[in-house]
Order: C-alpha cells, then sequence, then structure tokens
C-alpha cells in the first residue's frame, strides 16, 4: 500500500526540517504552502519534498483539499496529513497506516487526551482542553461514537476514505475537520484513534481565542445539521417500512 503523508503548510520554516526527520520511512512526501512569507515553500524544496503553493492564502481547509487532490492523483492508498509546526508527534505516522492496512480502520486519529494531566503539561491551554473535551462527548453522544477527541490534526485516510467523503465540498476554514468526521460517520466508515504528546510550544501553530469560539459554534451548527438530517433519513426509512 502506497503511503503518502501530506503536510498543510503556512509559515513553518522553523518547525518543517524537525518534523519531516521525525517522520518514518513513507513512500512520498507532498507539502502545500498556503502563501507563506518565511520561505517555507523554499525550504521544503530544499528538503527535496514535492511541494506546491498557492498563489494566495486560502485556508487551511482549502489547503487540506490541495493535499488530498495531489495525493490520490499520485496514486496513494493511504494519506497521512501531518501539521508541520511539530505539534504532533510524527513518530506514530507507522502506527497510524498499520491499523488501516490490516483493515482495522478506514480513518485514525492521533488522541492528544489520554489524561488531562498529561495534555496541560504538554501545553494545551486550559480553555481549550474544556471545550475539546466538551465538544468531543457532545459529539460523541450525536454519531455513537467513542473517539478521545474529535478536533486532531494529526489524522490517517485509506483511499477508500477520502473517496466516500465528499471533501471537496468542504469549509475552506477549520471547520473542514470536522465536517470530515461528520461525513465519515454518514458513510458508515470505521474511526478510530491512538494516543499522541501534545505539544505546544511557540513555533507550534494555534488559532486564537476569537477564532477558537468561531470554531466551537460552527462544529455544533454542522452536528445539529447532522442529527437532524440522521432522524429525517431515518423517519423516511421508517415510513417506507410501513408502506404495503
Amino acid at each position: 500500500m502506497k503511503t503518502v503523508v501530506v503536510l498543510p503548510a503556512y509559515n513553518a520554516a522553523k518547525t518543517l526540517e524537525r518534523t519531516v526527520k521525525a517522520l518514518p520511512p513513507v513512500d512520498e512526501i507532498i507539502l502545500v504552502d498556503d502563501c507563506s512569507s518565511d520561505g517555507t515553500y523554499e525550504l521544503a524544496s530544499g528538503l527535496g519534498i514535492q511541494a506546491f503553493r498557492h498563489d494566495k492564502n486560502r485556508g487551511y481547509g482549502a489547503n487540506q483539499k490541495t493535499c488530498y487532490a495531489h495525493a490520490l492523483e499520485a496514486g496513494a492508498d493511504v494519506v497521512v496529513m501531518v501539521h508541520p509546526d511539530y505539534q504532533y508527534d510524527p513518530r506514530v505516522v507507522s502506527i497510524m497506516t498499520e491499523l488501516i492496512r490490516l483493515d482495522i480502520c478506514d480513518i485514525v486519529l492521533g488522541n492528544r487526551i489520554r489524561s488531562r494531566d498529561e495534555a496541560l503539561k504538554g501545553g494545551m491551554p486550559l480553555y481549550k482542553y474544556i471545550a475539546n473535551r466538551c465538544l468531543t462527548i457532545v459529539e460523541n453522544l450525536a454519531t455513537g461514537q467513542n473517539l478521545g477527541e474529535w478536533h486532531s490534526g494529526l489524522r490517517a485516510y485509506s483511499r477508500k476514505a477520502l473517496e466516500a467523503a465528499d471533501w471537496r465540498g468542504n469549509s475552506d476554514d477549520f471547520v473542514f475537520d470536522a465536517q470530515m468526521l461528520l461525513k465519515a460517520v454518514g458513510a458508515g466508515l470505521r474511526i478510530g484513534d491512538i494516543p499522541v504528546p501534545a505539544k505546544y510550544f511557540a513555533e507550534a501553530s494555534s488559532i486564537n481565542f476569537r477564532r477558537s469560539v468561531k470554531y466551537g459554534i460552527c462544529s455544533m451548527a454542522l452536528l445539529a445539521r447532522f442529527v437532524a438530517q440522521s432522524a429525517l433519513s431515518s423517519k423516511r426509512k421508517t415510513a417506507g417500512t410501513g408502506r404495503r
């Protein structure tokens, strides 16, 4: 199975090389630079990574769309998204891909919240920890999943998963990730996770409080729509079964 790691990058020059060196052997690495101003694209090219660059800043979701399009075009059987800011430990990529190779999961997430103490000691702000736990609990209850974290940026997808989830119609913003999981649940895909240490530090990218609030609200709005659509679909199926 061909494994391709995609790096959605924006001003990641300070941490890119460290991230790439920590990756286990994979078949191909593709970086998409969302019009950085710190030389990320040039550094990636110098490291021998296949790099693409947006002509303007399009957003985190739009960056992922370009990443997945190139990965699928390259013939990937497994696509792993790794943030090049070194917030997630790249060494676990081989474990994530193995769960897909063994046909145990279609999607594997990195779970930063194995315990509250570990997450906070890793530098996760308290408000983000609380919001993450609350959102994840509600999302699990609403979708029937049992994930440790819905809002991880470390994700491995099988080709089947990317072809089943209509990601091209997702938002260009941060809520892209929440849409991906809801579409995966709707498509009946198998989602799992593994523990990964939380690492927050000065060079690691992180959205501010205002954008975090917006992200949380948008995630809940998407979930409400998903629940409503699921209820309507179930009602239609029940009505259809009752016809004679």
